[in-house]
């Protein structure tokens, strides 16, 4: 019994080790897409931004600044006036998601930003992800900053 029970112990530590180095390597990198992509897969999010503050999403770097009801957005250095219903896409990106450095998605993705107002000092937008292949929403979730509330649609 005791032999049984020492093995044991050791597949459950074993385990835990595997699952915490998958976690503690588990990364996403953000590049330039290949060309030609389709985006089949689409998710939405209610997203509100802290006004004034730089957030990055992957790697484009968003501002937003309101003034009575329009918008300001700063996105990677270009100001556009925005007003309740207007939409803009960041450039098409792709995502490397690897843990243990092995690989597990390879996806082109875009992100698409449609301004619906300000609430307590954060812009609201709401947020759509499209992927060219199918990918679970906590790596996605991932992708988008803390500073930003961000709830599925």
């Amino acid at each position: 019994m005791r032999g049984k029970t020492k093995v044991l112990i050791g597949i459950i530590i074993l385990i835990i080790i595997v699952i915490a180095a998958a976690i503690l390597t588990f990364t996403v990198t953000v590049v330039n897409t290949e060309p030609g992509a389709t985006y089949p897969y689409t998710t939405t999010y209610a997203v509100s931004f802290p006004e004034g503050e730089a957030v990055n999403i992957g790697t484009t770097r968003f501002i937003a600044l309101s003034y009575k009801d329009e918008m300001v957005a700063d996105i990677d250095g270009t100001r556009e006036k925005l007003v309740i219903g207007d939409e803009r896409q960041f450039a098409e990106r792709r995502a490397r998601i690897t843990t243990v450095g092995y690989p597990i998605i390879d996806t082109n993705f875009r992100i698409t930003l449609r301004y619906t107002g300000v609430l307590d000092n954060r812009a609201n937008f709401d947020l759509t992800v499209q992927t060219q292949k199918q990918v679970p929403e906590f790596i996605i979730k991932r992708l988008l900053p803390a500073s930003i509330d961000a709830r599925p649609k």
